[in-house]
């Protein structure tokens, strides 16, 4: 998202964009650079017509790093950039910059455009950035299409994973009717845990744990942290547990009969904790068990890769849920909205509202659910002020029909 808001901001001062720089995330640790993730190439020739961009600051320009400066404060950046800033802010305060030094660098970046009040050819740039030139590299697609093809197609019970399992053709594989997928994003690791500032069941030693994990990662500035645990599970802001998920998949209709992709990074509590959602749901698999050790070789321990795939397998699934809302929720739910297809969207205050209630049957759950999701299964919704326009792309970005 930032990458496309850089790419907005290029043009709104008809400047020429460096291929933005990635901050490594404190929790994923992930030093992945822009051209690890995303086809350079194409995302330049996608927006040769649009913008100016080159794949490394010039080298007459190289006395205005952050490396030749160390830490002394430098000119030409500009780190005051407001949240949600107006296009009139840059062109008051950047663009002066820019003719004075030929160069202006705008760190930090993140959620720094505004999502209102911009001419529409703005924000129309912005959703071809996000959906039409950022295209992960080969490779990921690559094991991607794979692990599509083998959830389309799964292999017989004779038949063991091989890294060549896609090489060969086989008449089976042209016969066999392609079988539907869910891909469910299971946002259940730690860092969401401890942010959510719920309680997940795990005791005194868990929340003693999941508080210190807050204070090294956030100091202790959770917002969360001042409410209790029923106030935060009644307003829908803890995030649904493997359990909790499988529950709602099951009152939705799905069963044990449903192919299920997991997308996630690390579950917190490990495979213990996802026991209960693999009973529910059989047929669940992940890159593991889809993709061999030597595929998986160039993402393993990249979390921004391992994420990539994930993404990627999220847009060729029938359907798409996510445990919490976040980042790649939303990003996922604006792009498969681009794309017309369907996403189921958990309605976290009501689920939060049944699991408190332990009177409650299944019958009266399921109908409960059934009702409180009767307008959150791909139905388009138009993005309202300030809403980002990379989770609700219409009608900015939308033709109507």
């Amino acid at each position: 998202m930032g990458i496309c808001d850089a790419v907005a901001v290029a043009k709104i001062l008809n400047a020429t964009l460096v291929i933005p720089y990635l901050e490594v995330n404190p929790v994923w640790q992930d030093s992945s650079s822009f051209m690890d993730i995303y086809d350079v190439d194409h995302f330049i020739n996608v927006l040769k017509d649009d913008v100016s961009i080159v794949k490394e600051l010039p080298d007459e320009f190289s006395w205005s790093t952050r490396e030749y400066y160390a830490t002394a404060i430098r000119a030409t950046r500009i780190k005051r950039a407001p949240v949600h800033a107006s296009a009139n802010w840059y062109l008051e305060n950047v663009l002066p910059v820019l003719q004075s030094y030929g160069i202006a660098a705008i760190s930090p970046f993140s959620h720094r455009l505004s999502f209102d009040n911009l001419p529409s050819e703005i924000q129309q740039l912005r959703c071809k950035v996000n959906f039409k030139a950022l295209v992960f590299v080969p490779h990921i697609r690559a094991l991607g299409d794979a692990i599509v093809h083998r959830l389309r197609y799964p292999p017989g019970e004779t038949e063991a994973l091989s890294s060549d399992y896609l090489r060969v053709t086989t008449d089976q594989n042209d016969k066999q009717r392609p079988q539907k997928f869910v891909v469910l994003h299971l946002r259940f690791d730690k860092d969401m845990a401890a942010h959510s500032a719920c309680d997940f069941g795990g005791g005194k030693a868990e929340k003693l744990a999941l508080a210190k994990y807050r204070q090294t990662i956030w100091g202790g500035r959770v917002l969360n942290s001042q409410f209790t645990d029923e106030e935060l599970r009644s307003q829908g802001r803890c995030p649904l547990t493997p359990e909790e998920i499988g529950l709602l998949l099951a009152a939705l209709g799905f069963d044990n009969s449903t192919r299920l992709y997991l997308a996630s990074h690390r579950v917190y509590g490990g495979e213990a904790r996802i026991s209960t959602l693999r009973e529910l749901f059989p047929l669940m698999e992940n890159k593991k068990s889809l993709a061999s050790s030597e595929e998986r070789a160039r993402i393993k321990g990249k979390a921004s890769l391992l994420a990539a795939v994930d993404y990627y397998v999220g847009m060729h699934s029938d359907i798409f849920v996510s445990a919490s809302p976040g980042n790649m929720h939303n990003a996922l739910v604006g792009h498969r909205t681009f794309e017309n297809m369907k996403t189921i969207r958990p309605n976290m205050a009501l689920l939060g509202q049944l699991f408190l209630n332990k009177n409650i049957t299944w019958l009266e759950f399921r109908q409960a659910v059934a009702e409180g999701h009767q307008n959150r299964q791909g139905q388009l919704k138009l993005r309202k002020p300030k809403q980002s326009i990379y989770t609700y792309p219409a009608p900015d970005c939308m033709c109507r029909a």
